[in-house]
């Protein structure tokens, strides 16, 4: 067990450490307070997308298709991560590798062609997909 004589060093090397990270956290929140703007008014509260005025309330209800959207992005991109783990490793992985791949790609392809074909990647209204099925036809 170490004695206190030989982690003293350590132990003032944190303490010296942790009092610049504050005295530094401090200095920067001071400064800014005493140099920062203090004009309050309509537009300051107003969120900044861009120089784009805001219109309507924050609380828009969205479609659950951004969230699908969303988690088919996620899937995707994993499997992206999967395959470029793989590739890295193709030599060592050899024939077993390839053929689980093969079998990892096709089982997430008909993931996606049981979306499609249900119609779940569809964004047009029924109406809109209608008027174009006749004007098909």
């Amino acid at each position: 067990m170490p004695d206190a004589v030989s982690t003293m060093p350590h132990n003032w090397a944190f303490a010296i450490f942790f009092l610049g990270v504050f005295g530094l956290c401090a200095f920067m929140l001071g400064v800014s307070s005493l140099l920062g703007s203090k004009a309050f008014g309509h537009s300051k509260n107003e969120p900044f997308e861009a120089g784009v005025v805001p219109t309507g309330n924050a609380r828009l209800r969205l479609s659950a298709k951004f969230y699908l959207v969303a988690m088919l992005f996620v899937i995707f991109d994993v499997e992206a991560l999967f395959l470029f783990a793989w590739s890295v490793s193709v030599r060592e992985s050899g024939w077993a590798g390839l053929i689980e791949a093969t079998v990892f790609i096709a089982i997430l392809l008909a993931g996606l062609v049981y979306l499609w074909r249900i119609g779940a990647l569809d964004w047009a209204p029924e109406g809109r997909r209608k008027r174009q099925a006749k004007l098909k036809q």
